[in-house]
């Protein structure tokens, strides 16, 4: 009875306390939020990934009026992690090697400002990590980065059907990443190092 009531009282503390406390956020744009929110999804110390909009001038924005263009949001992933297990630096390595940081104009087969990559820093600790991980990746891949790297504004979540689409819609999420060329890209960019710190992508 002692050993079950202590296992009781950890997982309290776990699911109410220590958990909570540990957790911060990073957001990050990469082109489609369903495949940042799947990679994210597979690395050690996340706890969630949700699908949104940020960086623009309209309040709640919709999909539609997102992808249309004009409202300066992009796509992009709110990520709440616990940084006992993994730090946002590492979070922001995983990022760029996930995506192809040297497109301008938006992400594979994904073309439009509202599919560029960005991140956004949610206090000046990260917006440095984040500025020294962008100078990082130009001198690997010796080419400019396009990825913009700014303070955070308010993200929006997307709609419910956005949310968990990879794990809702499985072949519809298999074939539109494989017929966007998003791994071929990037592991054509990365090399052995695409997808480091991404379990299954």
């Amino acid at each position: 009875m002692r050993i079950l009531f202590n296992i009781g009282v950890i997982t309290a503390i776990l699911l109410t306390g220590t958990m909570a406390q540990a957790a911060e956020k990073a957001i990050f744009a990469g082109g489609c939020f369903w495949c940042v929110e799947s990679d994210f999804e597979q690395v050690t110390g996340v706890i969630e990934a949700r699908s949104g909009y940020t960086g623009g001038t309209v309040e709640n924005p919709t999909y539609k009026q997102v992808t249309a263009g004009n409202t300066g949001h992009f796509e992009a992933v709110e990520i709440e992690y616990d940084e006992t297990v993994i730090a946002y630096s590492q979070l922001v390595d995983i990022f760029f090697r996930s995506v192809d940081p040297t497109d301008a104009d938006g992400q594979f087969c994904d073309r439009g400002d509202s599919y560029r990559t960005a991140i956004f820093a949610l206090d000046d600790r990260q917006l440095k990590v984040a500025a020294d991980a962008k100078r990082q990746a130009a001198i690997e891949l010796k080419s400019h980065v396009a990825t913009v790297v700014q303070p955070a504004m308010t993200f929006y979540p997307a709609e419910g059907y956005h949310q968990d689409y990879y794990k809702k819609n499985k072949l519809k999420y298999s074939f539109y990443r494989f017929t966007c060329g998003r791994n071929k890209r990037v592991e054509q960019i990365w090399g052995k190092r695409a997808y480091q710190g991404i379990k299954d992508h």
